[in-house]
């Protein structure tokens, strides 16, 4: 597939960014939840001319604790709520594997990310990707992504201005998914700006 010039591609992390993180692992549509103002930044970023997908480990599929029919089941709840809000995704792509599988897709491993470019036809370079761990961050600068950590679900607590431990150098960081969104669109408006000397 050859690679889009203006792209415009978004990765975003499910549990803890885009919906509450339970500890117990989301097992039934039932318990997906989104996080206040989530599902509205995916639609501004929609809005804004941005495609969106969604990259997440879930290790609960390797470890037994649900069926790949139940996954199913809770991305038609996200896709739904999403499409209430105005919002799309346009994609979901998971690694169903258990941390002692050593594979290659599951974040802090950039495998996902780099089926994303090739099945989506996006130069790494040219993805942005946010999450709310370390790993996901990790992820996207492994596969040489723009790399954005929203301050909900694992790094809530960091919201006291502390970073993360091991989060690589420059990530961008934000309140959570609607400051990230505000601020991608206020970036590409200023750059769209600066490109054709409008003031």
């Amino acid at each position: 597939m050859p690679y889009s010039r203006d792209p415009k591609l978004i990765v975003i992390d499910r549990d803890g960014t885009l919906n509450h993180d339970p500890e117990d692992y989301l097992r039934s549509p039932d318990d997906w939840q989104p996080l206040p103002g989530a599902l509205e930044a995916v639609a501004r970023l929609n809005q804004a001319g941005w495609r969106v997908v969604v990259a997440t480990n879930q290790s609960g599929l390797g470890r037994g604790l649900f069926d790949i029919a139940t996954l199913n089941d809770i991305h038609t709840r996200m896709h739904k709520a999403l499409a209430q809000a105005g919002g799309r995704v346009e994609a979901v792509f998971f690694c169903p594997h258990a941390p002692e599988d050593e594979c290659d897709c599951r974040k802090p491993a950039p495998g996902l990310l780099l089926q994303i470019s090739q099945r989506l036809g996006v130069p790494l370079a040219q993805m942005v990707a946010v999450g709310d761990s370390v790993r996901d961050a990790q992820a996207a600068r492994a596969a040489g992504c723009e790399a954005h950590l929203v301050l909900t679900g694992q790094s809530l607590a960091h919201r006291d201005g502390t970073l993360p431990p091991g989060l690589p150098a420059g990530v961008c960081v934000h309140q959570d998914l609607a400051a990230f969104a505000e601020a991608i669109v206020a970036r590409a408006s200023a750059l769209a700006t600066a490109t054709t000397g409008h003031s």
